[in-house]
């Protein structure tokens, strides 16, 4: 998807993040696939550390091409009854989840 978000702000000045995520937001592929995108509004601490025991929770799926920047993040539905306390996450993370995308749930 990034080439045709790249297409599609070409030449654009990205100044706000209002404007990136509009850009982002009004993108399609030659196929139709569309991006859903909006602004994440939180604040969040600057500096926390996950632990190598936190990592190994999160169900990563790597991609045999560089892994290390190609992979998805899977089964987040059966996290969603835990608290962010149970991983040390930040608040509310998901809260967001559940409410910004239950068709997921």
């Amino acid at each position: 998807m990034f080439s045709y978000i790249s297409k599609n702000w070409r030449g654009r000045p990205l100044l706000t993040r209002e404007t990136v995520v509009n850009l982002i937001a009004g993108t399609k592929t030659d196929k139709g696939l569309k991006i859903r995108a909006m602004p994440d509004l939180n604040t969040y601490e600057k500096g926390i550390k996950i632990s190598d025991e936190e990592m190994k929770k999160i169900n990563i799926e790597k991609d045999e091409f560089h892994g290390e920047w190609n992979y998805r993040i899977l089964g987040v539905s059966h996290l969603l009854h835990k608290t962010s306390a149970d991983f040390g996450w930040h608040k509310g993370i998901f809260s967001l989840i559940r409410t910004q995308y239950p068709e997921n749930i």
